[in-house]
């Protein structure tokens, strides 16, 4: 593609298009700079709304191959990329996934996370050898981001993906997207124009990391990671972890602390364990078993207990 054509082909992006009623945005005040932000950014939710059975669509296929066994793998570069590496690292602290469970790729490694790596994200083939480095199998997710949706990287982790028999969603920011076309599962929100012309670091961004959210925890929620609303996969590395996690157990219970701090000794400090062995008057190893035999779920565990 020629630089003639790539500008030709930016131009014709939502994402791209210059705005003129802000062209003089340098002269306003600083708080009026901030309310007019302000007042763009409120409009991201709306626009992922539009997309929301799309985004469950998606949800329900995905839980149903982690719970196979399957990863949940995001491919971007530049910011999509960022964010998705932010999704995946924060999956093992608050849901006890193993790292390998959930993945984020970005174009040009991990370098890429704080500079600029020059070309990565127009090379297809890249997405491709990083992909066949995790041995990609027909269990796995992969979550193609792109603001523009036309980025060489999203997209050719995603057909690349699709091709090895691998569930697919396209997670883009403009309208009949080549990559939301690419994935069996096309998410598209529209933000519209950037207050900054082309720095989709901002709505798009926003939009991209509210719709990453909702992947990921509500597969997580729909894989038992959750009792109710309550992080009861949580791992305690560190003390505010370690206060959070006797939380969650006196709020699921409703024990006081002696009994709390019993269960969890006797749980290895497993949340979830020390929960059900509170709740079904087990000891931890029936606690753990039970758990095993049910898949991690909790409720299903409570619902087998001896009575």
């Amino acid at each position: 593609m020629t630089s003639h054509d790539l500008r030709t082909q930016l131009a014709s992006l939502t994402t791209e298009a210059f705005r003129p009623e802000l062209a003089d945005i340098d002269r306003l005040p600083t708080l009026e700079i901030a309310r007019l932000m302000n007042a763009e950014d409120a409009g991201v939710p709306a626009a992922v709304a539009t997309q929301l059975p799309r985004i469950a669509a998606a949800v329900d296929a995905v839980a149903a191959r982690m719970a196979r066994g399957g990863r949940l793998v995001y491919a971007g570069a530049g910011t999509a990329g960022r964010l998705g590496v932010l999704d995946a690292s924060e999956c093992p602290p608050t849901f006890n996934t193993d790292p390998a469970q959930v993945v984020g790729l970005i174009a040009g490694g991990p370098d890429a996370m704080v500079t600029s790596v020059e070309g990565a994200e127009d090379s297809g083939e890249l997405a491709r050898r990083d992909l066949d480095a995790l041995k990609l199998n027909a269990d796995d997710s992969v979550v193609g981001v792109s603001a523009s949706g036309r980025t060489p990287y999203a997209v050719g982790a995603v057909e690349h993906a699709r091709a090895l028999g691998a569930l697919t969603v396209g997670l883009a920011c403009n309208e009949h997207s080549a990559l939301a076309a690419a994935a069996e599962h096309g998410i598209e929100v529209v933000v519209g124009p950037e207050l900054v012309t082309g720095s989709t670091r901002l709505k798009a961004g926003t939009a991209q990391k509210l719709v990453l959210n909702m992947l990921s925890t509500i597969t997580m929620i729909r894989l038992g990671k959750t009792y109710g609303n309550l992080m009861v996969d949580v791992r305690a590395s560190n003390e505010k972890l370690r206060a959070r996690s006797r939380r969650i157990v006196a709020l699921a219970t409703g024990a006081g602390d002696e009994e709390i701090e019993k269960a969890l000794a006797q749980t290895g400090g497993e949340v979830k364990h020390a929960i059900l062995a509170l709740l079904a008057g087990v000891d931890g190893p029936t606690a753990a078993r039970l758990l095993e035999e049910c898949d991690g779920h909790l409720r299903a565990a409570l619902a087998h207990a001896p009575r």
